[in-house]
């Protein structure tokens, strides 16, 4: 289901879903052996009813156009998506004010961008998997300080425009992994040999190696998120209220 119902008159919306006509279930008080009292319910013609004689129009959701400024697993996460009739582009708002509260929806006329706020290596990261792949008797601390400072100035000279996306597992929608491009790679490893000698050099190179196209090695993008509201536009009537009360009509038969 990604199909929501906007009132042009209120600019209110509805996500039909397969439960909209699951009952309520009230017991009689809270601690009971008695049977449950199921209270019909039908959400979908509560909005019809509520905005009758009011204009309304489909919007279909965009794919791919979720993101928050919360982890995905944060329950109270404000959350937008992108939808669109056909003609104009919304923000659709998702959010809750309370753990136990129903999904509110909220209507933005216009879009949004994701601006990159910088980009950055994963210093603690390489720390921990540099002593997890390499014998300690090899590098020193300063060694290790050495490289991590090598690796902010290639840092500064990377485009993002120029990096390959990695479709790593990010716990954050705001957060995009990078692949360092074989020219940094190339200057990285030209420049640790001023850092490292012989057997340390080496198993230097091997650990740049395996982790260049995944995990520790990638460069992680902050990015945020910047809505984009428009003019508000003049209420149309359209014929889809009609439309919709007849299907449901058929649909009873």
């Amino acid at each position: 289901m990604n199909q929501f119902i906007r009132c042009l008159t209120c600019n209110e919306i509805f996500l039909r879903t397969p439960y909209d006509q699951w009952p309520e279930i009230e017991y009689p008080v809270a601690v009971s052996m008695d049977a449950p009292h199921f209270i019909e319910k039908d959400d979908y013609q509560d909005f019809l009813k509520h905005h009758q004689n009011h204009p309304l129009e489909h919007l279909e959701v965009l794919q791919d156009s979720f993101v928050s400024e919360q982890p995905y697993i944060e329950p109270m996460k404000v959350s937008y998506f992108k939808a669109t009739n056909g003609k104009e582009i919304f923000v659709i708002k998702k959010f809750r004010k309370k753990i136990d509260d129903p999904l509110t929806y909220e209507c933005i006329p216009g879009d949004f961008s994701l601006k990159l706020l910088r980009l950055e290596i994963q210093p603690e990261a390489i720390i921990k998997q540099l002593a997890r792949e390499i014998n300690a008797s090899l590098l020193s601390q300063k060694q290790i300080e050495a490289f991590l400072k090598l690796f902010q100035k290639v840092l500064k000279t990377v485009d993002i425009n120029n990096l390959e996306r990695i479709q790593e597992d990010s716990p954050h929608p705001l957060e995009v992994y990078y692949k360092l491009d074989e020219l940094s790679i190339a200057y990285l490893l030209r420049n640790c040999r001023n850092i490292f000698t012989g057997k340390a050099y080496r198993e230097v190179e091997e650990f740049i190696h395996r982790h260049k196209e995944d995990g520790v090695l990638l460069l992680k993008g902050i990015y945020q998120i910047q809505i984009h509201e428009s003019a508000k536009q003049k209420k149309v009537a359209l014929p889809i209220q009609k439309a919709m009360q007849e299907k449901r009509y058929i649909e009873k038969k």
